[in-house]
């Protein structure tokens, strides 16, 4: 299962990707109006940290078809061909992803909230099928039921598309996506810390210090215990 970043603060994406094994970056509009910046120059500076192969996840805003189709193109052109190009999956957006999906475009399929846009996002050639589990949860549904229901669908259709799924609100959902085998998942700093936060390893990891500084002395490790 792929792991990703789902924010564009540059140092958050830093401090993330020194200790995490990450595989690439999400954004959304209202994520990078959070940066204040223009929002090419945001997406620029996070491919140059995360490099030209990594995953990098940007959306179009328009919502006609045509100017969608238009703004891919200008999207892959500065940011590179490693880059999804999110769409939204409603019906303009699903022929936009047609006619870009037979051109080699990277596409997310991106606001699903049902299993049947997750089918429908992979007929139409998405790459990822990019449902929201905790906007699904605070309309009265089961976030990551209906997340496994739309894995279901395509791995028995045996599409290409994967599950890419976003908007969580703790670390059990994301070992819930992982267990089942979801394609990848994005999340946020907040959660990234979640993932390993747990004060019974950090017990463990001082207990294991303490005893070896009484077996060779304070601050002594194994480069220096001979």
């Amino acid at each position: 299962m792929k792991l990703l970043i789902d924010d564009a603060n540059i140092e958050k994406i830093k401090k993330i990707l020194e200790f995490y094994p990450v595989d690439g970056v999400t954004t959304n509009p209202s994520i990078l109006a959070k940066a204040k910046r223009n929002p090419y120059e945001v997406l620029g500076e996070i491919r140059s940290i995360i490099g030209e192969e990594a995953e990098l996840h940007a959306q179009v805003i328009s919502l006609k078809a045509d100017d969608m189709i238009e703004e891919a193109h200008i999207m892959q052109k500065n940011l590179g061909k490693s880059t999804y190009i999110k769409i939204p999956t409603i019906p303009e957006g699903l022929k936009a992803m047609q006619v870009l999906s037979s051109e080699g475009v990277k596409i997310t399929a991106t606001s699903i909230y049902t299993p049947l846009q997750a089918w429908l996002a992979a007929k139409a050639g998405a790459d990822y099928a990019a449902p929201y589990v905790n906007r699904i949860d605070n309309l009265g549904a089961n976030g990551v039921e209906h997340t496994k229901m739309m894995q279901d669908i395509l791995r028995d259709k045996s599409c290409h598309t994967k599950i890419l799924a976003a908007s969580f609100k703790n670390s059990y959902q994301v070992q819930e996506m992982c267990a089942y085998g979801i394609g990848a998942v994005t999340v946020s700093p907040e959660i990234f810390e979640n993932l390993i936060k747990n004060s019974s390893v950090n017990e463990a990891v001082t207990a294991f210090v303490r005893d070896f500084e009484k077996l060779c002395g304070k601050g002594k490790t194994m480069k220096d215990c001979m």
